[in-house]
């Protein structure tokens, strides 16, 4: 996480104190460089001088010398400490009265995972600046609340129109909006910066800035709008490899699996830009996406062989998954024996789940199943309801029975799934059934005509997709009927402007049954739907979606 308010260098020179003033003023001097290093060992410094500063007989003022305390605790996670220094600022009455303090804690509990309680200090600032809201922002962002960030963004627009959003608000927005997959408030963030650095000199001013840039790539990228990344990219005077990275994945993740891999050919031989671990995990995706198993196999021996870089387990897992998905679970076991790691659940489940698609039979599923709950992972009730699956397919109901029992014994849920929908910069989020939104009664009027048009159609549910929540195939289908993106579209079709897409954030793998109702929708109602799923985009239009139906 970014140090918005807390670095030293933000705070004003300390006034003359008499005979000591240049003593002061050094030492303070020396904790803002020590804290502003951001090294693990200065940092330790830091904390070590300023207990030796405030210990001493005549320390320096504590409003200048905690916040760089602060900023090396913050830099260091080091909650503790971070918590005695806060013990002293309240007993010294600068807590939260003094705002650079403030922010300082701020900063300090986010970067230690502790967001409420950061957000519990802003509430209490009495003067609060614009720093005081960009690390709020950026303290929820940074600790996954995307939403919460935006609302409180809009909730600075709308109490504080005397504080003008840089480049650090911008920042900040930008990055929760590309998590939340909020594209309307993205493209206001991203005019509001243009209006703020002034009309003639915005644009230039916005394209030599990298990292701007690069947060433009990720948000577009991430939202559905891979034209814009592109875009972007391509007006960047300059660019580093994060850029070049954050566009190879975006274009694998949308399915343009030949442009990812041209781009990365250019970077290494046209541009002469050296690869590292993070743009073969991208090249690797895009071949995942794509089927590419050749190619998989060429850049993963190039990655070793020609750039010296030791495999992660994320390589493992895209070659895993390249090669499962193609049929050759034997090669892909072949791979997880010879990792330099051991492997984590995330391969056997893969594993399970070609094993699924690809009716690989039950012996050698329930072993990948085995192995994946021999891992220690959160994600127990993923491989459970995979096997389900499996038992499905091959209509061993009474199997089918027996995981639902363990999964209720042993206290495992499958993990909840939601779908968000951003409308007129505000995002709508859905779980399946959900009856809460205010405009429910029209919703399932909706979903009711998209089920009458989908059946007049030919469509037949999969009901291999709902065995772990129903026992009857009526209520199977209607339980596939009432998924959450389901949900999510038919609110789109509602209130979407005609002939703009539908954009949907989902937090699980999109399922068969719903990938065919998709198709079928975008036909139907002349109407692309765009899906980020937990894996990769779904462009849906004209009644085929841009992953050809391999994901």
């Amino acid at each position: 996480m970014r140090c918005l308010a807390a670095s030293a260098s933000s705070l004003p020179a300390a006034p003359p104190r008499g005979a000591d003033a240049n003593a002061d003023r050094s030492s303070v001097n020396l904790l803002r460089s020590l804290a502003r290093a951001r090294r693990a060992d200065l940092s330790h410094r830091a904390l070590l001088l300023f207990h030796s500063l405030h210990s001493s007989p005549s320390p320096p003022p504590a409003r200048y010398s905690l916040p760089a305390a602060l900023s090396a605790a913050a830099f260091l996670g080091a909650l503790p400490e971070g918590r005695q220094l806060h013990a002293l600022a309240a007993k010294l009455g600068l807590a939260p009265a003094h705002t650079v303090v403030a922010n300082s804690l701020v900063h300090l509990y986010a970067s230690c995972g502790r967001p409420g309680r950061a957000l519990a200090i802003f509430r209490r600032t009495p003067d609060r600046s614009l720093v005081s809201w960009n690390t709020a922002v950026d303290a929820l962002a940074g600790n996954g609340d995307h939403l919460g960030a935006l609302d409180l963004f809009r909730e600075m627009q709308r109490d504080r129109p005397d504080l003008a959003p840089d480049a650090y608000t911008v920042q900040s927005v930008l990055g929760a909006c590309a998590a939340a997959g909020a594209l309307s408030l993205g493209l206001y963030a991203h005019a509001l910066l243009l209006r703020e650095l002034g009309a003639a000199e915005a644009d230039a001013a916005v394209s030599r800035d990298v990292l701007i840039n690069n947060s433009l790539v990720d948000l577009y990228g991430k939202c559905g709008a891979v034209d814009l990344a592109r875009q972007v990219f391509d007006r960047m005077p300059d660019r580093d490899l994060a850029t070049w990275n954050a566009m190879v994945l975006a274009l694998a993740n949308h399915g343009r699996v030949r442009d990812s891999l041209g781009l990365f050919d250019r970077m290494t031989r046209a541009e002469g830009v050296a690869p590292n671990a993070i743009t073969f995990v991208a090249v690797l995706s895009a071949c995942s996406h794509g089927g590419l198993v050749e190619e998989g196999r060429r850049y993963f021996a190039a990655m070793v062989g020609e750039y010296g870089i030791r495999p992660r387990i994320e390589h493992y897992g895209c070659m895993v998954d390249i090669l499962a998905r193609a049929g050759l679970i034997e090669e892909a076991l072949d791979v997880v024996a010879g990792m330099n790691c051991r492997p984590d659940s995330i391969i056997w489940r893969s594993l399970l789940d070609a094993c699924c698609k690809r009716n690989a039979g039950l012996e050698l599923s329930e072993a990948m199943a085995k192995l994946a709950l021999d891992v220690p992972d959160d994600a127990v009730s993923g491989v459970y309801v995979l096997l389900s699956r499996v038992y499905a397919s091959a209509q061993r109901w009474n199997d089918v029975g027996m995981i639902r029992r363990l999964m209720s014994e042993d206290g495992f849920k499958k993990e909840p799934g939601f779908s968000s929908i951003e409308m007129d910069g505000s995002v709508h989020q859905f779980v399946a059934g959900d009856t809460s939104h205010p405009q429910s009664e029209e919703i399932y009027e909706k979903l009711d005509e998209i089920q009458q048009r989908l059946i007049c159609a030919g469509y037949k549910p999969d009901l291999s997709e709902a065995p772990m929540v129903a026992d009857i195939d009526r209520t199977k289908g209607a339980t596939l009927r009432l998924h959450s993106e389901r949900l999510a579209i038919s609110f789109g079709l509602l209130n979407a402007t005609p002939g703009a897409p539908i954009r949907i954030l989902k937090n699980l793998r999109v399922c068969k049954d719903c990938h065919t109702i998709s198709k079928l929708i975008s036909k139907l109602y002349n109407v692309e739907i765009i899906v980020r799923d937990r894996i990769r985009f779904h462009h849906f239009k004209d009644g085929s979606c841009s992953c050809k139906d391999y994901w």
